[in-house]
């Protein structure tokens, strides 16, 4: 009897439009289990943010180097009346306080653009001593958070009223807006991102499998 051929499973890029809620992580679960491939991602969202996830199936997860570093394009609502502990909606107000007037606020965006150093958030994945920040922070161990340096390359004030900013921005790969926000004296409401590299969040379709070529081409 002749050896069983082995299924075939997936390879390429999946685009998917993440709500809010699950983590990043769950999204990549429930891709793997739809197409029973191996899943990798090439960067994630907080949990209450939304928007683009760019996700490798199968064999394309070797790629995954070639797509981490690309810039991300957000629009953002930015609390600037308080701070919390995790620089989003889902943290304790730390701090309230009477928000910028426009003419401020301005001032402090253009020190925001180019290359900045910002603190990584302690709610977030980066490893300190091994471990997870955010599982550090939720036990409410206090840790000095490292700085990361990021490239702003636009930062556009969208709209501001009643405390709130609506801002639009194009960062290099890796930074956290959380953490911009927090620098700027507020915390994000909300965060969608909309942009990976040449991938935009409205040709996201979790049914489609971007084939590897197309997808590297598209890098060129």
């Amino acid at each position: 009897m002749p050896p069983r051929a082995r299924a075939l499973t997936p390879s390429g890029i999946i685009l998917v439009d993440k709500p809010a809620g699950p983590s990043s992580f769950a999204i990549v679960a429930a891709v793997r289990r739809s197409t029973g491939a191996r899943t990798g991602h090439a960067g994630t969202l907080d949990p209450f943010a939304t928007g683009l996830l760019l996700l490798l199936s199968g064999a394309a997860t070797k790629l995954q180097p070639r797509f981490v570093g690309l810039d991300k394009r957000y629009v953002t609502e930015i609390d600037l009346r308080a701070r919390t502990t995790t620089g989003d909606p889902e943290g304790e107000i730390v701090d309230e306080h009477q928000a910028p007037s426009g003419e401020e606020l301005e001032a402090r965006l253009a020190e925001l653009r180019g290359v900045v150093e910002l603190p990584i958030p302690a709610a977030s994945a980066v490893k300190i001593g091994g471990e997870r920040a955010y599982r550090l922070h939720r036990r409410g161990v206090a840790v000095a958070m490292p700085v990361r340096r990021s490239r702003v390359r636009v930062l556009t004030l969208e709209s501001y009223s009643d405390g709130v900013a609506q801002l639009h921005l194009l960062v290099s790969s890796g930074t956290y807006v959380r953490s911009l926000a927090d620098v700027l004296g507020g915390h994000c409401r909300s965060l969608r991102r909309v942009e990976i590299g040449p991938f935009s969040v409205e040709e996201a379709d979790p049914e489609r499998i971007l084939p590897p070529d197309e997808a590297l081409a598209r890098l060129a």
